[in-house]
Parts: structure tokens; C-alpha cells; sequence
């Protein structure tokens, strides 16, 4: 039993002494993954406004990897709703509209 063990232990041994070194991976581009410095939301009140900020919030995501483009797709078309209804002079709707989408995304509302 000990001739089978000793060439079987030693050989164990050696391959760890084979293994590679661990290699440091380089870090992702912090632009990649997290918003510029320099964004900053639009201005503006009421609907307008709130239209205006969720489209870049959305832009900066989807830019950002956060969000896919099918999920961005779907917003988009929720904000170009909302902003139908602003420029309807429906203002109340329009930023309930933008509340809604947000809430149903999983943004704060």
C-alpha cells in the first residue's frame, strides 16, 4: 500500500508546484459602468421637466450598462407617451405618466 501511496502523494505534490501564478485583472473603465462626472439632470418645471429628467436618467442607463436596450426601448416609449400628454396640456397626467414608469421600473418615484 505504501509503494502506491508514495508516487501517488508525490506526485500531488509537484503539480502544485506547477500551477501558474494568479493574474490581476485589469479594472473596467469607470466610464463604462458608472455615470460622468460632469452628468447633470435637466432643468425645468412641471411636466417638461419631469419628462426631461427621466429621458436622461434613461439615456445615462442605458449609456452606462444599468439598464438593456429592450427595457430602454419599452421607457422610451412610456416617456414619449408622458410627453404627448404635456405637450397636450394635460400636465398632472403627463407626470403621473413619468411617476408610473419610474415606479414600475424600480426607480424612486
Amino acid at each position: 500500500m505504501k509503494v502506491v501511496l508514495a508516487p501517488l502523494l508525490l506526485t500531488l505534490a509537484l503539480a502544485g508546484c506547477n500551477a501558474s501564478a494568479p493574474v490581476a485583472m485589469a479594472p473596467q473603465a469607470a466610464s463604462a459602468n458608472f455615470t460622468p462626472p460632469d452628468f447633470k439632470l435637466p432643468e425645468g418645471r412641471g411636466c417638461s421637466g419631469d419628462v426631461a429628467r427621466w429621458q436622461a436618467i434613461q439615456q445615462n442607463d442605458l449609456n452606462t450598462g444599468h439598464v438593456n436596450q429592450k427595457v430602454y426601448d419599452e421607457i422610451q416609449r412610456e416617456i414619449a407617451a408622458a410627453a404627448n400628454a404635456c405637450k397636450a396640456g394635460r400636465d398632472a397626467e403627463a407626470s403621473a405618466m413619468v411617476t408610473a414608469s419610474k415606479r414600475r421600473h424600480g426607480y424612486p418615484g
